[in-house]
């Protein structure tokens, strides 16, 4: 039975125990009058009879007839930062004139926020609109969902409900920002990555200044520094001759941009809970890391899973990109058993990080996309993790600085 057919079952109670104790208040109501009619005054008692048969025929047609008239919205932000409060904005809406009884909702929050299990109830008798707005608490970074778990017609008694004909609004995204740690330009994973990209970056300049030796030019074309060029491009030794800034035009940066891999494998049996805090972890040690190599003058290549599960690179190059390029990362849900593969990206790189939730044998099938594995490293969540590869593997500490498992 799907979701459509099972919200327009006609239920008592929102369980088994529920159901009970409203078939007992049934009952005990039914006592009573019988004992009000024929023992103390059966003329008051006909018209309680009558009351209570006609009531609930009354607020059981106003049910049936509202669960079509019905239509619920959902809004709030779509990012909000890590220890902040959310507002969602529920709307809900007739779409006759005849007065609508009593209207259930129960919202729902994924595991990233505060877990609110209150139900609100509204009735629409004068009002066409209203408006109610609850708040959640942003408890850990990554992307999350706001929603609405289910939403009744319950006539005016408020005990027989039904299930809204329409569906429901669609869940809405929302990334939870994560504080980005300040990594120290002396942390060894740093380090170890500058010195293979400017080795690699004094080679290529070698390899290219002999191309040019027959016509004793320079290996580099350069012009000087404007707003937005990649630092990558910039020769610092040229701009300390010419006391200023010298930017390379001809220099293909791929080769010797180091490449970090951002792997938010879950596995489909782990508890969300525990997921999303490794997820958090890995996503504060990737960005920690490439924010500190762009303000060193580092351009990197990031590689991550897009929405349409397709595998995305990002060329970083510029100091204030990092920030628009986690709120991307923030806006795309984590699917259950998803590795990232890089057989697309496969090639010549002069360092490779792959930072992953989980670093099983599997981190193997995706470092031999890169021919230089000697110069593969591996991020993990803790200093707990297992390393079932021959990579290095390494953690953000709590003082920001990354240190080998």
């Amino acid at each position: 039975m799907d979701n459509k057919k099972k919200r327009k079952i006609l239920l008592l109670g929102p369980n088994l125990g529920e159901s009970f104790k409203t078939i007992v208040a049934i009952l005990a109501v039914a006592f009573l009058l019988f004992i009000f009619t024929f023992y103390i005054d059966g003329e008051m008692g006909m018209i309680l009879v009558a009351f209570t048969l006609f009531s609930p025929l009354i607020s059981l047609f106003f049910a049936v007839y509202a669960r079509k008239r019905i239509k619920v919205s959902i809004n709030c932000d779509g990012y909000v930062q890590k220890g902040s409060k959310l507002s969602v904005n529920v709307t809900v809406e007739k779409t006759g004139r005849f007065p609508l009884g009593i209207v259930e909702i129960t919202p729902r929050a994924s595991e990233v926020f505060s877990q609110n299990d209150k139900v609100y109830r509204l009735s629409l008798v004068r009002d066409d609109k209203k408006t109610f707005t609850y708040t959640v608490d942003a408890l850990t970074g990554g992307n999350g969902e706001i929603a609405l778990d289910t939403v009744y017609s319950c006539g005016f008694l408020g005990f027989i409900r039904f299930a809204l004909a329409d569906e429901l609004p669609s869940p809405i995204s929302v990334g939870v920002i994560p504080e980005i740690p300040q990594i120290k330009a002396s942390s060894q994973l740093f380090r170890n990555i500058a010195d293979v990209v400017f080795t690699s970056d004094e080679e290529e300049e070698n390899d290219t200044a002999l191309m040019f030796s027959a016509n004793t030019s320079p290996g580099y074309e350069h012009r000087e520094y404007v707003q937005g060029d990649p630092l990558k491009r910039i020769n610092w030794k040229l701009s300390t001759k010419k006391d200023k800034l010298m930017v390379r035009l001809d220099e293909a940066v791929a080769s010797v941009q180091p490449m970090i891999v951002l792997d938010l494998y879950r596995n489909s049996t782990s508890k969300p809970e525990a997921a999303i805090i490794a997820e958090e972890q890995i996503i504060r040690s990737v960005f920690g890391l490439l924010s500190l190599l762009v303000k060193q003058g580092i351009a990197a290549t990031l590689i991550y899973r897009g929405a349409g599960d397709e595998i995305i690179s990002e060329s970083v190059d510029n100091p204030e990109y990092p920030e628009q390029l986690l709120l991307k990362i923030l806006a795309i849900k984590v699917l259950p058993d998803k590795r990232i593969d890089l057989k697309m990206y496969s090639g010549s790189v002069c360092a490779c990080v792959i930072a992953s939730t989980d670093c099983n044998s599997d981190i193997d099938a995706i470092a031999n996309a890169v021919k230089e594995d000697d110069n593969v490293s591996l991020i993990g969540v803790s200093p707990e993790s297992r390393n079932l590869t021959d990579f290095p593997m390494w953690y953000l500490d709590g003082d920001n600085n990354f240190k080998l498992v």
